[in-house]
């Protein structure tokens, strides 16, 4: 028969009297009855282990499809289908299972919980039975007032600036004679500045030190401080970095910088840390509703602040129109961002008792894809991308550009 003649040839050793023959349509259907099986289990594994999808490495699938087309294509139908049946074993194995420790007994130390992500972690580990330790820049501000009232009398309000080395002892003190010989078994990096939105070259200093000392240093000497306890504990070192520390974003300088030095500091310390037990985990949102873009009035005076620190010529080449615009990009890129700040919590909680954390989670939109666009293609296409969504490409250009662009048009 024409089928048969074709498989014989396609399969040589296939052929002949008694040799056992599939058919090229039952071969595709044991082919998509596997792909439909592994395709189902996975589905359900997903959704019931509450699997997001950037954990589930989605990417995989297509490289999943394109092997099975060219086992059917190219392998006999016994090995192609093992191939097959091995690679979809694997990734079904690497699917995360969500196995979560108890809470109790369990506690942990939360940076800048005066407000905004650290406010409402602190808010959200208090109900889930943790002892948490809130730092707070403001022992007795409002901030401080409203823990106090929401949370249960187990939440202890740590008096905690990050810059200042005093608080950070007198803090330890406090916390090593709670914990005692339990260690402490979490330290929640949230503290962070941002300060500003504009071109690297308007930014202050003053703005690219703030940044570095709270942001990186202020890390790094909390971490020092703390790490015999979390050692003790063989517990969990948690950073909420930003999407900002992974790749490029216009008008980010300083804060990217010092985001990309903490991100590369926890990556280390993950490595530093694993003899002793120690998970490290960083955290990089996209845009969430917070207080780090500040009120109008902080927007104000820290424009006003990069004015008068501007030299003529570059005040000059930049314009008045221009640095004004400026002033509007934290407040558009608040209305613009979330509200819904609970990707963040459920990440951060799952890096704190997951018997398996991840190393790295990416809550929020784009916070999964922007990085992986920035690797993974070519910079023309990633600075496409980013013209089209971050806000400062949006904005008039310097008034030195314009004058060039209407007298080349005029020539």
């Amino acid at each position: 028969m024409a089928g048969e003649d074709a498989g014989a040839a396609r399969y040589p050793g296939l052929a002949g009297e008694g040799a056992p023959y599939l058919g090229l349509a039952g071969e595709g259907a044991l082919y998509l009855a596997l792909g439909a099986l592994f395709s189902g289990l996975s589905l359900r594994k997903i959704l019931k282990n509450e699997v997001k999808f950037q954990d589930a490495s989605l990417c995989v699938l297509p490289a999943l499809l394109l092997l099975e087309a060219l086992c059917y294509a190219f392998l006999p139908p016994g090995l192609g289908l093992s191939v097959f049946s091995v690679a979809c074993g694997f990734y079904y194995i690497a699917l995360p299972v969500r196995r979560m420790l108890p809470a109790a007994g369990k506690s942990v130390l939360v940076t800048g919980c005066d407000s905004g992500l650290g406010h409402a972690l602190a808010k959200h580990l208090d109900k889930q039975g943790l002892l948490v330790f809130a730092g707070v820049l403001n022992r007795n501000g409002p901030g401080a007032e409203e823990l106090r009232r929401a949370c249960s009398p187990n939440l202890c309000l740590i008096q905690l600036d990050v810059t200042n080395s005093e608080e950070i002892t007198a803090a330890h003190c406090e916390i090593s004679g709670r914990v005692k010989d339990a260690g402490l078994w979490a330290l929640v990096h949230n503290a962070g500045v941002l300060v500003y939105v504009a071109d690297g070259e308007l930014l202050p200093v003053n703005v690219y030190k703030q940044c570095m000392e709270v942001n990186f240093l202020g890390v790094v000497q909390v971490t020092k401080m703390f790490m015999p306890l979390l050692r003790k504990a063989k517990g969990r070192l948690v950073t909420i970095s930003s999407m900002a520390g992974l790749n490029p974003i216009p008008g980010f300088a300083a804060y990217a910088a010092s985001k990309a030095a903490v991100t590369m500091f926890c990556a280390v310390m993950r490595q530093d840390l694993f003899k002793w037990g120690v998970k490290v985990s960083s955290i990089h949102p996209s845009g969430f509703k917070t207080n780090i873009f500040g009120s109008r009035e902080h927007c104000s005076i820290q424009a006003q602040d990069l004015l008068e620190n501007l030299k003529p010529d570059v005040r000059d080449d930049y314009g008045e129109d221009y640095l004004n615009t400026l002033k509007d990009l934290h407040h558009e890129m608040l209305t613009t961002s979330s509200s819904n700040i609970s990707p963040v919590l459920e990440d951060a909680y799952h890096a704190l008792l997951a018997q398996r954390p991840y190393s790295t989670y990416n809550p929020g939109t784009f916070a999964y894809l922007i990085p992986l666009i920035f690797r993974c293609f070519p910079l023309w296409f990633y600075d496409t991308i980013a013209k089209q969504m971050f806000p400062i490409h949006r904005a008039i250009l310097p008034r030195s550009l314009r004058t060039f662009h209407n007298n080349y048009k005029t020539d």
